[in-house]
């Protein structure tokens, strides 16, 4: 099939600010204008239009292929269950066209490169660059799937790695722990002097402004104490090239270049279960008290645990592992 037959569809989470919605246009503006020769749209899972729904059956108008990205760090509901169920619904009223669904950003080298060079902005903003005495706090969302907060935690982790900083802590603005506050706190008692606050987002939102709020609240709580921020970083070249790989390995049929969770027969049992999502409000799912278990072996396995927050746990060994729980779920807004 050639190219020009795609359309490249690009999912935001989408933000009560209008602010975040206008900066996701403005990032599809420039990677059209990075790739003059490709069908580029958006959509949003929520707060914005055009919806989810709206947006690919519009980006299958005129398509053959479209091809599906999430423009989003982490994999939680949104990415495993919305999604791919919208897609599915997609396929149904158009069944002419093709849909590939590509991974999120996720964890990975040159996010990790976006980090560095904003934690070396903020170090050179204080009086005192020294990194033996100026600790990192990398603050992340926060999502009730514990796979989306390993992700973070991996960050952090392999930011550690790669600096001379003594402490680089883990923090969320939401839904799980800890928070910035306690991280920051205990980087006091540890002794750092210095504390660098790097949030691990795209885009502006309400969430990035409470953060500038929960840093001033800081310096106001701990004087003695320099603060620097970073900013989101969804603008970077990295970003750009990241989605454009997406694209590239998605035409070529790369092995695991399709996210695993479109067209998981797991969906359908977790729906009819009463887990599918809606992106309207917090969703809450009453307990149940069975385990469904499903095994079947095909291509490239996964192993999928799903809780209640849908966490997907994906290796690589042979065949498909579903196991699905129902305590109460509660999922966190948007930004």
């Amino acid at each position: 099939m050639t190219t020009q037959h795609d359309t490249i569809l690009l999912i935001g989470h989408g933000s009560r600010e209008s602010e975040g919605n206008d900066e996701i246009h403005r990032f599809v503006a420039q990677w059209r204008t990075r790739q003059p020769g490709w069908n580029i749209e958006v959509c949003f899972i929520e707060f914005a239009p055009p919806s989810l729904h709206d947006g690919l059956l519009h980006a299958a108008r005129n398509a053959r292929r479209v091809l599906v990205l999430p423009l989003i760090l982490n994999a939680a509901g949104h990415v495993k269950m919305e999604i791919p169920e919208a897609i599915e619904h997609a396929r149904e009223h158009c069944p002419g066209t093709e849909f590939l669904y590509g991974p999120h950003l996720t964890a990975c080298d040159p996010i990790l490169d976006v980090l560095r060079r904003n934690l070396r902005k903020c170090m050179s903003e204080l009086d005192m660059p020294d990194p033996t005495t100026t600790g990192v706090v990398l603050l992340g969302r926060g999502s009730s799937d514990r796979q989306a907060n390993g992700d973070v935690a991996k960050m952090a982790r392999w930011l550690m790695e790669e600096i001379d900083h003594e402490l680089v802590d883990l923090a969320f603005t939401g839904i799980t722990w800890p928070r910035l506050e306690r991280a920051v706190q205990r980087q006091v008692m540890l002794g750092m002097k210095q504390v660098v606050v790097l949030p691990y987002y795209l885009f502006t939102g309400t969430l990035m402004q409470r953060i500038a709020r929960q840093v001033d609240h800081l310096r106001q709580q701990y004087p003695q104490v320099r603060f620097a921020q970073s900013s989101y970083f969804g603008f970077e070249k990295e970003i750009f090239a990241l989605l454009e790989q997406r694209v590239a390995d998605l035409r070529a049929g790369v092995p695991d270049a399709k996210l695993p969770c479109d067209g998981c027969k797991y969906r359908e049992i977790a729906h009819d279960l009463g887990h599918g999502h809606s992106h309207e409000h917090t969703h809450v799912h009453a307990p149940a008290t069975e385990a469904v278990v499903h095994v079947h072996g095909h291509g490239p396995a996964h192993e999928h645990a799903h809780d209640h927050s849908h966490a997907h746990h994906h290796g690589h060994e042979h065949g498909h592992v579903h196991a699905v729980h129902h305590p109460v779920h509660a999922e966190g807004q948007a930004a």
